[in-house]
């Protein structure tokens, strides 16, 4: 236990972030209620490829926090055991090029490999190039599965869960938030934290306070094909693709537009074939399920992390990558909020910088 003290916080959003600061926020000691409109996951989570990429290029505001990211999984699996995750390693290369694609953010743990150890990762490959980038410390892991785990811990520590239950409104008192009218009725806080993705602009415009995040729309897909396909997780300019633990291929798609010809489903046909093209060994290769994530992007592309301005009370979770940054978010944040350790880490994260004159 920590120095919670049963301090009373409500969390809005029940995906991998709203889950993990559940997790973490429990774990000290908090009275925790996680709000969640619709089914856990059910948002961006449930369509997310769920790298754990903690590469970038320079420069990178966040490169403190994303190179934690790996270690605090890692610590999150001891804790939890029923998360998963592949730590593959992550092939980075362009075929037109053949070359390594650059990955400066995340040195240590990032090699060139050459084309015969390309084929010793990736025996499958058509075409390997004659060099590329392999990060191996690098994974993926389901991520409906992994919310429902760190779900399961939040609550293991007390935390209650309500889905199906929407906000409509804050009580405030003196310009602080201390109570969350919901479908259900009001709920009495010391703490509310927004991690509800897209949905934050909503509920921070509730109380007069607007965020610039914008929905960046992705393709996510599943396919149904042969086992021991792809060993690693490979992201190329042609494909982006890994196979989960059940012998399932995923896939990550840029959105272009809502043309028909760019639909999902007719995407998901298109990367199959790209996907055939490349490998040896794909007999059937079946779209099982073809979507779009809407990812919060803040405007600057920098994770927003922090208390709101303007009202207190009130604290704020909206990233891209939020299945990279979740472990260690839930961590530093809940560290801020229950502790009062104010991390260096999440300095460049601050919502403050979109309301300085």
């Amino acid at each position: 236990m920590g120095n919670g003290q049963g301090k009373r916080v409500v969390i809005i959003g029940g995906g991998i972030v709203g889950a993990s600061l559940a997790y973490h926020m429990g774990g000290k000691g908090a009275n925790v209620t996680l709000l969640e409109a619709e089914g856990i996951a059910s948002g961006v989570t449930g369509s997310s490829f769920a790298w754990i990429n903690t590469s970038h290029p320079e420069p990178d505001p966040i490169a403190q926090l994303r190179g934690s990211a790996i270690k605090d999984y890692r610590r999150l699996e001891t804790l939890l055991p029923s998360l998963k995750i592949r730590w593959t390693g992550a092939l980075c290369y362009s075929v037109m090029s053949s070359v390594a694609l650059p990955v400066p953010g995340n040195q240590a743990s990032t090699n060139l490999v050459s084309r015969l150890q390309i084929l010793d990762l990736e025996p499958n490959l058509k075409n390997p190039p004659q060099s590329a980038s392999y990060a191996t410390e690098e994974g993926a892991l389901d991520a409906v599965a992994a919310t429902n785990a760190l779900i399961a811990g939040a609550e293991a520590y007390g935390a209650k869960i309500l889905t199906q239950t929407r906000v409509l409104g804050f009580v405030t008192q003196s310009a602080k938030v201390i109570g969350v009218e919901t479908t259900m009725g009001i709920i009495d806080t010391d703490l509310v934290v927004l991690a509800a993705g897209t949905g934050i602009t909503k509920l921070t415009e509730m109380l007069g306070v607007s965020l610039p995040i914008k929905a960046s729309p992705a393709i996510f897909i599943r396919y149904k094909s042969q086992p021991n396909l792809v060993h690693t997780l490979i992201s190329t300019p042609e494909m982006e693709v890994r196979q989960s633990s059940d012998g399932a291929l995923m896939a990550a798609e840029d959105y272009l537009d809502d043309a028909m010809e760019n639909q999902p489903a007719a995407i998901a046909l298109r990367t199959a074939k790209t996907i055939q093209n490349e490998l040896h060994g794909v007999v059937s290769i079946d779209p099982e399920r073809a979507c779009v994530g809407l990812r919060p992007m803040p405007a600057d592309g920098i994770p927003i992390i922090g208390y709101l301005p303007k009202v207190s009370g009130v604290y704020v979770c909206a990233m891209h990558p939020g299945v990279t940054l979740a472990a260690i978010v839930g961590r530093l944040a809940s560290e801020e909020l229950l502790d009062d350790k104010v991390s260096s880490a999440l300095f460049p994260c601050r919502p403050d910088r979109f309301f300085q004159a």
